[in-house]
């Protein structure tokens, strides 16, 4: 049953209004792209944490935190994604009341624990690059998980009370949802009654959430830079720099696209609703779906282990097509001692 006004408190469904403004015409081709994108994410981030659990000597710091990276994205995909697509391919806009703040809650959490993490993977390189020789000691997979574990208990503490406030409220406006998925701010725009308080803990959790890591990641490259610059060896400092790249492009990806939109409201730069709702979607489910490429192409371990994995698959097939069992056993050398990569 869809309510779109009420005065009454009861509301049982919420309707998703996903891109406002969006001809019917356009919806096979939209829900066709979400699909995509989605196979995108859950291939991608699958893959990232296969290979790494598959793989010993990748069983390090590093790559752990890319582990709990890539599952956020992940869970943020499949939290958020099916509705919108379900939504284009089927008709079915309608989402629980209950269901709705299921996903709500699960948006913020995910989205507070990326950036925790991401605070966790600067520390990483912080350390690495100003106390390489202490780095193996101080930061340990172990060191790395109680971190890691710490950046997921935190936001779902703290997002439960969330979620229970918002619960306790009537609502009595419209139930439709501007928005592909159901977030606070679009929530509390249709409840009724004092919302000031709660709108006030909100914001002040995203801003602890978004600005203490962000200001760490600043304030650590900048010392690291430093670091970097009165290295003497110019190859020396292009390749421990080389080292943050898969970081800083992680980074760049998730936290310029919201700083943007913080600043241009504060400045008085307003979106008109439907691009307000396609930039939020770009900013929060493409770089899950890109991430993936950037662990792959832009760290030097996966990227060889990808390559000694295909040139060890062309060669059982060219064995099987005719490889003679000495020259076989010369790329096998070969690839143990690690002149095949």
């Amino acid at each position: 049953m869809i309510m779109f006004h009420t005065n009454l408190t009861s509301i049982n469904n919420f309707f998703l209004l996903g891109f406002p403004g969006l001809s019917p015409q356009y919806y096979g081709p939209v829900s066709a792209m979400l699909f995509i994108l989605f196979l995108a994410i859950a291939v991608g981030n699958i893959f990232i944490l296969m290979i790494v659990k598959c793989e010993k000597f990748l069983h390090k710091p590093t790559y752990l935190i890319f582990c709990h990276l890539a599952l956020t994205d992940l869970l943020f995909g499949t939290v958020t994604l099916p509705k919108v697509i379900s939504k284009y391919w089927f008709g079915d806009s309608i989402i629980s009341f209950y269901g709705c703040f299921v996903q709500m809650y699960f948006v913020h959490f995910l989205g507070a624990t990326h950036s925790f993490i991401l605070m966790v993977m600067a520390l990483d390189r912080f350390i690495a690059i100003v106390s390489p020789l202490r780095y193996p000691a101080l930061f340990t997979n172990s060191t790395t998980s109680v971190l890691c574990g710490i950046s997921w208990l935190m936001p779902s503490s703290w997002m439960v009370g969330l979620v229970f406030d918002a619960l306790t409220l009537p609502f009595c406006n419209s139930n439709i949802i501007v928005q592909c998925y159901c977030d606070h701010i679009t929530i509390m725009r249709l409840a009724c009654g004092n919302i000031r308080s709660i709108e006030l803990v909100a914001f002040s959790l995203a801003m602890f959430s978004l600005l203490v890591p962000l200001a760490f990641i600043i304030f650590s490259y900048f010392f690291i830079i430093g670091v970097v610059m009165r290295l003497s060896n110019s190859e020396g400092r292009i390749k421990t720099l080389s080292t943050c790249a898969p970081q800083l492009l992680i980074t760049f990806l998730y936290y310029m696209p919201r700083c943007f939109v913080y600043l241009a409201n504060n400045v008085g730069f307003t979106f008109s609703v439907p691009v307000r709702v396609v930039v939020v979607m770009l900013y929060s489910l493409l770089p899950a779906a890109v991430n993936p490429i950037i662990y792959c192409l832009k760290t030097k371990d996966i990227k060889e282990q990808l390559k000694r994995n295909f040139f060890t698959r062309k060669i059982k097939i060219s064995t099987k097509t005719g490889l003679n069992t000495a020259q076989q056993c010369a790329v096998d050398k070969m690839i143990t001692q690690g002149h095949v990569q």
